[in-house]
């Protein structure tokens, strides 16, 4: 199904010198520019070999009527996420921006695969009334329904007339 919105973001990434023995580098989301600025991916932004910021490129936040009520989750946080999922090339540059999403059940459902580095930063405020304003128009609740069992059917069980199972004879 398409996106009903499609909100347009660009990402920031840091680098950090790692401590390690294995890795030169640590990888991070570290925020999320509402729009998407005039800027080469993968530009760096500021920093030198111990720090840097860089510019990752521009993803779509698309919001899904059939998801507003996991938007409606997010916000009610108190403290409401996007998350960023970044897929490794292998090489130049480390990666490859594959999804900003704020549904949190997609961004937590991703994480189960082992490959792509996915971290949470906070939401912008603008992004949040759009989140707002998406949920007061699309989000229907949906009262819980406990759904009551059927009675067995005796006769779907395989009986015989007479009583007698009919590997008995």
């Amino acid at each position: 199904m398409s996106a009903l919105l499609k909100i347009p973001v660009g990402v920031i990434v840091e680098r950090l010198k790692a401590q390690s023995h294995w890795i030169d580098y640590v990888w991070r989301p570290a925020n999320v520019l509402e729009g998407v600025p005039e800027i080469a991916p993968w530009t760096q932004l500021e920093g030198n070999e111990e720090r840097a910021l860089f510019y990752a490129g521009s993803a779509e936040i698309e919001l899904h009527v059939s998801d507003a009520a996991h938007y409606r989750e997010n916000l009610a946080t108190g403290f409401p996420k996007l998350w960023i999922i970044l897929r490794p090339t292998g090489v130049e540059p480390p990666f490859d921006l594959a999804l900003v999403t704020a549904d949190p059940f997609e961004g937590e459902g991703l994480t189960e695969g082992a490959t792509d580095l996915i971290e949470t930063v906070p939401m912008p405020e603008n992004i949040q009334a759009a989140l707002e304003a998406f949920i007061a128009e699309h989000f229907v609740d949906q009262p819980f329904f406990k759904r009551k069992r059927d009675k067995a059917n005796l006769e779907a069980f395989g009986r015989r007339p007479g009583g007698r199972p009919e590997g008995n004879k």
